[in-house]
C-alpha cells in the first residue's frame, strides 16, 4: 500500500471514529457520495547533464569499457537511470543504445576482462536510483539501487513497458554499421536498433533472460524519466577507428552530436568542416587517442569552426586521409606585369587565371587526386643594384600584387608569395605581406638562391640561408595562421643544389599550420635534372615534393605525363 493510500484510509478511521459519542449514542452520518482518489502521476526524474570543462578533452577509449566510463564522466553530472550491457554483445548493446536515447542515460559495460570497481564507482558518482540492465550481465550494484531487466534484442513494444518511453520503429543495423547508427539515434522518439538475423528477443519482460545472473529487484520498475535538455555548445569527434558503441551512445543520450571527422583532423575534409562551423562548439570531446594533444585539437577545431574552404576542398593542403582524395598543385610562376620573369607575368589577370587553370587541366586525368590550379607571385624581386634600401631585393606593394591574388582566391586557386631577399633576411620580407598572408588561400615560398650574405651580389654567387633563419619564418608564418584560425598554409623552400640550405637536416617539420614543400628548381637536360631531385630527396626530412618545368632552359620540357612519371610523383609542379 503506497503512501498515500495509507492516508486516505487514516482520515477515513478518523471519520468513523468521530461519529461516536462518550455516551456511546450513535450519531445518524450525513449521507455522501465518494469517488475513488485518483492516484497522481509521477513527477519524471531526469539527469543532470553538462559539457566538460576544458576546451578540448580527448578520451583516450582503450577499451571499449573505458570509453563506456570516459563518455559518462565528460557529460553526465548524475544519472537517476543507468543503463548497463555486456561488453561482448552487440545486440544487447544496440538495444541498450536505443533506450539510452529514450531515456537520457548513459551506457556503461561490464562482463568477461572488465574490472566491475570502476563501473560500480560510477553507479554511485551518477547517484543512481536504479538500474537498466540489458542481456545476460553480472552485476552488484550499490545497495538501494533498483534492477530492472530486459532482453537483448527486445523490440518496440517491450521496451516501451520497461521503460515507459516512447520509441519510432525498428531500424536493422547491418554488420559494421553499428557506431552510425548509434552516431544517428536521435530523442525523444528513437528507432529501436535491432540485428538482421538475430533471434526474436522475448515479448514480455516480466524476468531476466535465463542466462543473466544480475538479480532483479521484486517488483521492479524505472522511475518515469525524463531526457535532459541537450548539452550546449558540444560537439564528439570520431574518425580514428574508434566507435565504441556505448561511449556513442552516451554522449547521443546527453544531446551531444557525433561528427565523423576521418584521420582524425576535423580540417580535412569538407564534410568534417562544414559540420563544425555548423554547431560553432564552446567544447570538443574526441573519442581516441589518435586525435593527439588536446591544444594542437582545439586549434584546428577553431580553424574548422570557421567554415573557410581550400581549392580542392577542405582547409589542409595535402590531405592524407584513407579514402579521402589527396590534393595536387600546378602553377604558373613570375610577377604581374613582367614577362622576363615568368610566364605568369605575359598576360593581364583575367588571362593568367584561363592560362593557370588550362595548364592545370591535363593533370587532373593522371590522377585520382584534386588537381588545384595555383599561381606563386615573385613579391620580392632580386635586384643587380642595391636599390635606395642597398638590400638588392626591390619589394613590390602589397597593393600591386592584391588584384591576382585575391582574383586567384575568388576562383578557388591557390596564391604562394616568392621571396628574394637579397642582403635582407626572409623574415623581415615575409612580414611586409601579412596582409596577403592574412587570406586563408596564400602561402609563402622562400628562394635560397636569392638570399646573399653581405659582400655577395647576385648571379656572381648563388646565395644561401641557415635553418635558423628558415625555421624562424615558419615558426613566425605557423604562429601567425593559428592565431587567425586560418587554414593550413603551404610553405615551399626552393632548392637546387644542397649548399642552398645549410644544415637541413634540422628544418622544422613540426608545425601542424604549414605544409612544407622542398621545391627542385634543377633546369636543362632532364637526365642532369633527374640527378638533382634524386640528391637532394637523399636523407631529407619528411616534406612535400615540388617540381618546376622551365620551357625554355628545359632540353626538353616534359609534358604532364611525363612530368607525373617522375617517382615520387610531385606534390606540386611550376612553370616557368
Amino acid at each position: 500500500m503506497g503512501r498515500r493510500a495509507a492516508a486516505v484510509v487514516s482520515v477515513v478511521t478518523l471519520l468513523a471514529l468521530a461519529g461516536c459519542t462518550d455516551d456511546g449514542g450513535a450519531v445518524e452520518p450525513t449521507p455522501t457520495t465518494s469517488s475513488p482518489t485518483p492516484t497522481p502521476t509521477p513527477t519524471p526524474v531526469s539527469a543532470q547533464v553538462g559539457a566538460p570543462a576544458e576546451v578540448v578533452t580527448v578520451l583516450p577509449a582503450a577499451t571499449a569499457s573505458d570509453a563506456a566510463l570516459e563518455a559518462s564522466r565528460a557529460v553526465f553530472v548524475r544519472a537517476p537511470v543507468v543503463v548497463v550491457a555486456p561488453v561482448d554483445d552487440v545486440v544487447a548493446q544496440l538495444t541498450a543504445s536505443s533506450a539510452a536515447v529514450a531515456l537520457g542515460a548513459p551506457v556503461l559495460l561490464t562482463g568477461p576482462g572488465t574490472d566491475p570497481a570502476p563501473l560500480v564507482a560510477e553507479l554511485e558518482r551518477l547517484d543512481a536510483a536504479a538500474v537498466l540492465v540489458v542481456g545476460p550481465v553480472t552485476l552488484q550494484p550499490p545497495s538501494g539501487t533498483t534492477v530492472v531487466p530486459v532482453p537483448a534484442g527486445a523490440g518496440v513494444d517491450v521496451l516501451r513497458s520497461v521503460t515507459g518511453a516512447t520509441f519510432g520503429a525498428p531500424a536493422e543495423v547491418p554488420a559494421g554499421g553499428e557506431p552510425g547508427a548509434v552516431r544517428a539515434l536521435t530523442g525523444p522518439r528513437p528507432v529501436v536498433l535491432v540485428v538482421p538475423g538475430a533471434p526474436p528477443a522475448p515479448t514480455t519482460s516480466a524476468s531476466p533472460t535465463p542466462s543473466s545472473t544480475s538479480s532483479p529487484s521484486p517488483g521492479a520498475t524505472l522511475p518515469r524519466t525524463r531526457p535532459p535538455a541537450a548539452v550546449a555548445g558540444t560537439v564528439a569527434l570520431t574518425g580514428v577507428g574508434v566507435d565504441p558503441i556505448a561511449a556513442l551512445a552516451t554522449l547521443r543520450a546527453a544531446g551531444v552530436p557525433v561528427i565523423d571527422t576521418p584521420g582524425g583532423d576535423p580540417r580535412a575534409t569538407t564534410p568534417g568542416v562544414q559540420a563544425i562551423a555548423a554547431a560553432a562548439p564552446d567544447r570538443t570531446i574526441a573519442l581516441g587517442a589518435a586525435f593527439g594533444p588536446a591544444d594542437r585539437l582545439a586549434r584546428r577545431v577553431a580553424t574548422a569552426a570557421t567554415g573557410t574552404l581550400l581549392g580542392g576542398g577542405g582547409q589542409l593542403v595535402f590531405p592524407q586521409v584513407p579514402g579521402v582524395p589527396g590534393k595536387k598543385y600546378v602553377a604558373l610562376y613570375g610577377t604581374p606585369g613582367s614577362k622576363a620573369l615568368g610566364v605568369l607575368g605575359e598576360q593581364d589577370v583575367p588571362a593568367t587565371l584561363a592560362r593557370a587553370d588550362g595548364t592545370a587541366a591535363p593533370y587532373r586525368t593522371l590522377t585520382a587526386d584534386a588537381v588545384v590550379p595555383a599561381v606563386e607571385i615573385i613579391a620580392t624581386i632580386a635586384s643587380a643594384g642595391p636599390g635606395d634600401d642597398g638590400n638588392y631585393s626591390t619589394e613590390r606593394p602589397v597593393e600591386e600584387l592584391r588584384p591576382l591574388v585575391e582574383a586567384a582566391g575568388a576562383a578557388g586557386m591557390a596564391v604562394v608569395l616568392d621571396l628574394q631577399p637579397g642582403r635582407t633576411d626572409f623574415l623581415t620580407q615575409a612580414q611586409r605581406y601579412a596582409d596577403l598572408l592574412a587570406l586563408p588561400y596564400v602561402g609563402l615560398a622562400l628562394d635560397p638562391e636569392w638570399r646573399l650574405a653581405p659582400d655577395q651580389v647576385h648571379l656572381r654567387q648563388i646565395g644561401s640561408v641557415g635553418i635558423d633563419e628558415v625555421n624562424g619564418v615558419s615558426a613566425w608564418l605557423a604562429d601567425f595562421t593559428a592565431q587567425r584560425a586560418l587554414p593550413q598554409k603551404m610553405f615551399v623552400l626552393h632548392q637546387f643544389a644542397g649548399r642552398m640550405i645549410q644544415d637541413r637536416a634540422r628544418l622544422d617539420t613540426s608545425r601542424d599550420e604549414l605544409a612544407i614543400v622542398i621545391h627542385v628548381d634543377g633546369q636543362g637536360s632532364q637526365p642532369a635534372k633527374a640527378g638533382t631531385w634524386n640528391a637532394l630527396r637523399t636523407d631529407a626530412p619528411p616534406v612535400h615534393w615540388g617540381w618546376k618545368n622551365f620551357y625554355d632552359e628545359d632540353v626538353p620540357m616534359l609534358d604532364p605525363t611525363q612530368t607525373y612519371q617522375v617517382q615520387p610523383v610531385p606534390d606540386l609542379v611550376t612553370y616557368q
